[in-house]
């Protein structure tokens, strides 16, 4: 049975064709695309300093007096967003030094509690129903999405603004519909089409995020 790959498919895995291949030029394509994307993503986190740089510190101001004041940090986001929610909130929570651990929940790991909202309510209110639930005035509220665009997400920012907490919106492209909305306080845009480069610079954002707050709890900001 042939393995011919061909078209578009073809050239991202010429490895899968069975004709041959000149490997020595594969292995040079792959390791310039590799030195490209690698450009690209620190041009981009180069980027973001000038842009966010003061938005960031004044960010994690807001966010170590919400601590400081007993306040919890939520995260949500969905798919790979969702991914990334669970990782700042074990990035506050149990950070990788012997910095201070700071509560936070996310709202996307409660498998049953999303099933059981998108099935008998509707998943746009996933996130805003957990808000509701768990959110006080002076909590922090931290929305991923890479287009910006994700009602459900939306939907939680604007139950967390109504209920007085710090909104955070972190997206890609042009920032979609957080960008638009009223209701995020810090908004931090990463300017890229590309899915792959939006969500590791995303991630740089909120590790330094976390880092500025910690300074600020310390004093050092």
């Amino acid at each position: 049975m042939s393995t011919r790959v061909g078209g578009a498919l073809g050239a991202l895995y010429p490895f899968l064709d069975d004709e041959p291949a000149d490997v020595d030029a594969v292995l040079a394509a792959v390791a310039t695309s590799t030195r490209e994307k690698a450009a690209e993503i620190v041009a981009l986190r180069g980027a973001l300093v000038a842009e966010h740089g003061q938005r960031l510190v004044d960010c994690a101001r807001r966010c170590a007096a919400a601590f400081s004041a007993g306040g919890t940090l939520f995260a949500f986001g969905n798919g790979g967003s969702s991914t990334d929610a669970q990782d700042v909130a074990q990035l506050f929570l149990h950070p990788p030094t012997a910095a201070r651990p700071l509560p936070a929940i996310s709202l996307t790991h409660d498998v049953a509690l999303i099933t059981a909202l998108s099935n008998d309510v509707g998943f746009d209110v996933v996130f805003a129903r957990q808000v509701a639930a768990f959110g006080r005035a002076g909590d922090i509220a931290v929305a991923l999405s890479t287009s910006g665009g994700s009602t459900n997400v939306l939907c939680g920012l604007a139950e967390a603004a109504r209920r007085g907490l710090v909104t955070v919106g972190i997206a890609g492209y042009d920032g979609g519909r957080m960008a638009e909305s009223d209701v995020v306080e810090h908004l931090f845009v990463v300017p890229s089409a590309s899915v792959h480069r939006v969500q590791e610079a995303q991630t740089t954002l909120y590790h330094v995020l976390w880092e500025l707050t910690q300074q600020a709890l310390a004093g050092e900001l």
